[in-house]
Formats: structure tokens, C-alpha cells, sequence
């Protein structure tokens, strides 16, 4: 059974209801590899949603999430302050399986479109927490010569230089395998120049891995740790 055949089975079995369902376009694409499963929007009219399970159909895994039209935009307005929407992207770029009264092709638009004009624009104050992290991390680096430690320091270091790059270039953010595909198209070539400078850091070179840090961090107002100060919640 097929990708597509799967999804509109699995959906069958699971909620014959459903008022419309997305596969999500990963494993329909060139990008589908050896362990993708099967992203599955599910609309319904009422409970059970909002859910999403895991599981595996006719030899597939299967991630179900399954909502209401009301929890669809409950859930992608809260994700769209985080710059981060799945779902958002799943129903925007995803194949349509069926849509029994319009409600489909309603949130396959609006999802278009907001995908389309982009993320909400990040804060002074949070561009300012990121730089404060990271000139934390690099110090961090800098001072420390346990192997074990530097494993995770410089790790950490590509990864939230990974998600500044994005904010600055006021692209959707992502994490894991979608945190590369958004760097691919906001800032080409700096995926490859962390991985090799993550490698040097590894066997004890640090002085790529913070440069290319470095660089990135200049597009802001570069290092920030003295004069950093947040008020907490009372």
C-alpha cells in the first residue's frame, strides 16, 4: 500500500467522520527517506479532538493529529508567536486526501497565505536573550578543555546559532532535519560551515566553529554578556 492509499485507510479506520484530512508532503516528495512516516492532519466536528497519537498502519508509522476548525487556529496562533508551525505547514503544503464540505480547501488557503507573508517579526529583547546565550555558550567553549563537555557546548552552539540566522533573516524557525531545510533558503552554505566547524571543535580546534558563530552573531550587535539584565515575573 502506497503513501497516499495508506493515509486515506488509516484516516478511514480511524475516523470515518473526519470532515477532511492532509498527508503531510515529506513523504510524497524527493524528500522522503527510509524511516518517514505518514503526517496526518485530521479535521473533525467535535471530541475526540484535539489529539495526536502515534502509530503504525499496513507497515507505516503514522503521526495523527486530529482537530476541531476551532483547535486548528487555536493551535497554529499559538504557534505562529513561536515562528514555528507545523501544523500550519502541513496543511500548506500538504496533499488534500479528501474534504467532505469545504473545510479542507478553507484552511489549505488561509494556511497558504500565511506561510506565504512569513513569521511575525522578532523581538529586540528576544534577538538580545539569544546573543546572551550563545556569548555564554562560546565562553563556556572557550574555558573548557573536558572533551565531554566541549561534545555538548559546541553542539548546542550550532544549533541556537542555527535558530539566530533564522530569526535575523526573519524566516519560520524549525528544529531537527527542518532547522537545515530552513537554513538551505535564508542563509546558504551555513549549515555546511557549522558542521565542519563543529568537527574541528570536536577534535579540540574550537577557533572555525566560533568564528562562523561569531560572524553570525555580527549581523545583530555581536557578543552581548556584560550589561545583559531581564526583570523575572513577580
Amino acid at each position: 500500500m502506497d503513501a497516499i492509499e495508506a493515509a486515506r485507510a488509516v484516516v478511514d479506520e480511524q475516523h470515518p467522520e473526519a470532515r477532511a484530512a492532509f498527508l503531510g508532503s515529506s513523504v510524497v516528495t524527493g524528500r522522503r527517506t527510509a524511516t518517514s512516516d505518514l503526517d496526518i492532519v485530521v479535521l473533525l466536528h467535535g471530541t475526540p479532538a484535539p489529539y495526536r497519537a502515534s502509530l503504525r498502519y499496513a507497515g507505516w508509522p503514522v503521526e495523527m493529529f486530529v482537530h476541531t476548525e476551532a483547535t486548528w487556529h487555536a493551535y497554529v496562533e499559538r504557534e505562529l508567536r513561536k515562528r514555528r508551525s507545523p501544523l500550519l505547514w502541513m496543511c500548506a503544503d500538504g496533499l488534500l486526501l479528501f474534504d467532505t464540505d469545504g473545510l479542507g480547501a478553507r484552511l489549505a488557503a488561509q494556511a497558504r497565505k500565511l506561510t506565504a507573508a512569513g513569521p511575525p517579526p522578532v523581538s529586540s529583547e528576544e534577538i538580545d536573550d539569544r546573543r546572551y546565550a550563545i556569548t555564554d555558550l562560546l565562553d563556556d567553549l572557550a574555558g573548557s578543555d573536558d572533551q565531554s563537555e566541549c561534545l555538548f557546548i559546541a553542539t548546542e552552539l550550532v544549533r541556537r546559532t542555527g535558530e539566530l540566522a533564522l530569526a535575523v533573516g526573519g524566516s519560520w524557525s524549525g528544529g531537527g532535519k527542518w532547522l537545515a531545510r530552513r537554513l538551505e533558503t535564508t542563509a546558504p552554505g551555513l549549515s555546511t560551515r557549522l558542521h565542519h566547524g563543529l568537527q574541528e571543535a570536536l577534535d579540540g580546534r574550537v577557533e572555525t566553529l566560533v568564528a562562523v558563530v561569531d560572524e553570525v552573531l555580527g549581523q545583530t550587535a555581536g557578543r552581548l554578556w556584560f550589561g545583559y539584565k531581564r526583570v523575572g515575573a513577580p
